[in-house]
C-alpha cells in the first residue's frame, strides 16, 4: 500500500553498501541523488550476480524508464546501508522493482524506491522489445512477492 511504511519482510534480496563521506549533503543528510544511485546498484548488482553474466553484453538491456523515492527518515554516513529487493512485476518487456534501505537494528525501511527497467535491443535503444530476455526473466521471478 501507497500510505504503508515497508519492513525488512517485504524484500527478498539483500546487499550492503558502505557509505562515503560524500553521500551526504551540507546538512549531515544522504544525498537525494545517492538513493537513486543505491536503486541502481541493488538492481544491476542482483542481475550480474543472478545472471552470471555482463548485463551490458545481453542482446537485450534494461534502460531505466521509471523511478521514484519515498523518504520516511534521515540516513547517512557513516553507516552502512541495507538494500532489500523485491519484483512487483515481471511483464513481457519490463520489471518493476522495489528497493528498501535500511539503517540500523530497526525493521522499518528509511526509504523505499520504485525502479522499472524497460528492456530494448541493446544495438538500437529507441523501442521495448519482447519478450523478456529468458536469462533476466529467470533472475527475477524469484524476486516476486505476492
Amino acid at each position: 500500500m501507497a500510505g504503508e511504511r515497508p519492513t525488512r519482510a517485504d524484500y527478498v534480496a539483500w546487499r550492503t553498501v558502505t557509505t562515503r563521506w560524500r553521500d551526504d549533503d551540507a546538512y549531515g543528510h544522504l544525498n537525494n541523488a545517492t538513493y537513486y544511485e543505491l536503486f541502481d546498484t541493488a538492481v544491476n548488482a542482483f542481475l550480474f550476480e543472478a545472471t552470471g553474466t555482463n548485463v551490458r553484453h545481453l542482446p537485450q538491456i534494461g534502460v531505466v524508464a521509471e523511478t521514484s523515492c519515498r523518504y520516511f527518515r534521515e540516513i547517512g554516513f557513516p553507516e552502512p546501508i541495507e538494500t532489500g529487493l523485491v519484483v512487483d512485476r515481471v511483464g513481457r518487456s519490463s520489471v518493476i522493482y522495489r528497493i528498501g534501505l535500511f539503517q540500523g537494528d530497526g525493521e522499518e525501511a528509511a526509504a523505499e524506491g520504485r525502479f522499472v527497467h524497460v528492456y530494448v535491443d541493446n544495438t538500437d535503444p529507441a523501442r521495448p522489445v519482447a519478450p523478456l530476455p529468458d536469462v533476466i526473466r529467470a533472475a527475477v521471478e524469484p524476486l516476486l512477492r505476492g
